[in-house]
């Protein structure tokens, strides 16, 4: 009997180093994980800029869900920011932040980039470093639909117009190109500056063409005007790049997933981020 209790407790004892040194194993670390959870990559938008990036309140047609937040964005930014989270094999988590608090967020670290149809200017290269495009649009002028302007085709069309623009955007920079025009001051937000021309306060603001885009989809009494004459502005100023820290380590991989978007790609993502609103 105490040799058969001895056979049975070295037996216990093989199996119990063995399942230790299996729990050993599964905890290695390999690539991006830790501890077996995967590194996140804290992403941050505006969520306020439909249809580069907006809020919804469920996770429908890809959404991904905003870090302290019930609810969910989704837009072109976000589906871009998915796939250069994919190709850095990281868990993406997005961050809702006001626009003029993006780069103050990237430059202390409490974001790793920014995907929120921010252009690439040399005023903002001073501060932070960019990716290559991942989008180039024209500028438009968004006006009430049955309101004075409605009929507008060029810039001439705008003379003693109140005409607004996003805060911190070159979109404000541009309103002077228009001949005798009533400059208003920016606004902080998307949102609030549709509510200022549907109330007149406001005759038209300027905007990339899928912003216009994204107002007549929404049939929310607003026009987009495609001018004849357009606006003078630098490439820079059209294309929308990821925003990252200056020497970012993510930069050459970032600028590899983009550059693996092909324009065919990018257009049909466009298209079917506008489908969802």
């Amino acid at each position: 009997m105490k040799k058969l209790m001895m056979v049975l407790l070295s037996v216990m004892m093989i199996l119990t180093l063995a399942a230790c040194g299996g729990s050993n194993t599964d905890t290695n670390t390999t690539g991006n994980e830790t501890n077996g959870e995967q590194e996140v990559l804290k992403v941050g938008t505006e969520a306020n800029y439909a249809p580069f990036n907006w809020t919804q309140s469920d996770d429908l047609n890809g959404a991904v869900a905003i870090e302290g937040s019930s609810d969910f964005a989704n837009g072109y930014d976000i589906q871009i920011a998915k796939r250069v989270a994919e190709g850095l094999n990281k868990k993406l988590v997005v961050v809702k932040v006001d626009w003029d608090g993006l780069i103050p967020a990237l430059t202390s670290g409490k974001i790793d980039m920014i995907l929120a149809g921010m252009s690439p200017t040399a005023k903002r290269a001073e501060t932070i470093d960019f990716s290559s495009p991942y989008y180039e649009s024209d500028l438009v002028m968004v006006v009430k639909a049955d309101g004075p302007y409605a009929n507008a085709t060029s810039k001439a069309d705008f003379n003693g117009a109140k005409v607004v623009a996003q805060l911190g955007t070159f979109h404000d920079t541009v309103i002077d190109q228009i001949e005798g025009v009533d400059h208003l001051a920016p606004m902080e937000s998307f949102p609030v500056i549709r509510v200022a021309v549907q109330s007149g306060k406001a005759d038209a603001y300027i905007a990339e063409k899928p912003e216009g885009e994204a107002v007549k989809a929404a049939n929310i009494g607003l026009k987009m005007i495609e001018l004849t004459d357009g606006f003078e502005a630098s490439v820079e100023d059209t294309q929308v790049s990821v925003g990252l820290r200056k020497d970012s380590e993510y930069k050459e991989e970032v600028n590899k997933v983009i550059e693996g978007i092909t324009e065919e790609q990018r257009i049909q993502i466009m298209t079917e981020v506008q489908s969802y609103q």
